[in-house]
């Protein structure tokens, strides 16, 4: 995902003027090491893209909503390598970032799984 272009198409969308003051932004980056500090060479990812969708809709039909993007990639991974975005567009602070919060937490609870592949 580009996010400079999928922030322009979405202000370009009918309803953004009037509609949101808060764009926000997660960019998952795959880790050199673990949480517990172990190095990690690749990381191995499996997405539902099922369940993605449907918890990107719940996302954007959260109060103050106007839209949630999300591309999760599934495949192998380095360090370094883009994971997951997540755009998250809405009227004010709070509601954007209940919204983006909620999309986040359930998409890497339920819908990724992740292998750590050790040097």
């Amino acid at each position: 995902m580009d996010i400079s272009k999928t922030i322009a198409a979405l202000k370009a969308e009918p309803g953004f003027l009037e509609k949101v003051g808060m764009v926000l932004v997660h960019n998952g980056v795959a880790r050199a090491t673990s949480r517990q500090g172990s190095p990690v060479a690749s990381l191995e990812v499996r997405v539902n893209q099922d369940l993605v969708e449907a918890i990107r809709r719940e996302g954007e039909a959260m109060p103050g909503m106007f839209r949630v993007l999300v591309e999760a990639r599934a495949g192998t991974f380095a360090p370094g390598d883009d994971l997951l975005f997540i755009v998250a567009a809405g009227d004010i602070r709070e509601n954007v970032l209940a919204g983006l919060t909620h999309t986040l937490t359930r998409i890497k609870a339920e819908a990724i799984t992740k292998k750590e592949v050790a040097p």
